[in-house]
């Protein structure tokens, strides 16, 4: 448990800092604002991706299961902190990428880590 927990907060700091550097290039170029979603998703995905596979070198087994949940668990966090963050949250086709793409990402962290 203490292992899961280390690596959500590893997933949600990564995000975090690559949130920030993107932040800071966004206000200093001229990227398209369309842009921020799928960037944003691969932010999540990326991040996700190596905690999970942190977290599976670590346990050495399951990697799929456990990826998986540190993508669900770093989800509902978000979600938490969305809704309470704004009035109007509601779920969206974007969202729904947005979970599918943050377990595939922890899923296939957690089957790397296994494996290296």
């Amino acid at each position: 448990m203490k292992v899961f927990l280390k690596n959500l907060l590893l997933s949600i700091i990564i995000s975090l800092i690559l949130i920030i550097v993107f932040s800071v290039l966004m206000s200093k170029t001229n990227i398209n604002d369309n842009l921020l979603n799928p960037i944003i998703i691969g932010i999540v995905t990326f991040s996700l991706l190596v905690s999970a596979f942190n977290m599976s070198r670590c346990k050495k087994e399951k990697g799929i299961i456990f990826g998986s949940l540190l993508g669900i668990a770093y989800i509902v966090v978000l979600y938490l902190i969305s809704s309470f963050a704004m009035l109007d949250f509601s779920v969206s086709i974007n969202s729904l990428i947005f979970i599918i793409l943050g377990i595939l990402g922890g899923a296939i962290g957690g089957i790397i880590g296994v494996n290296f």
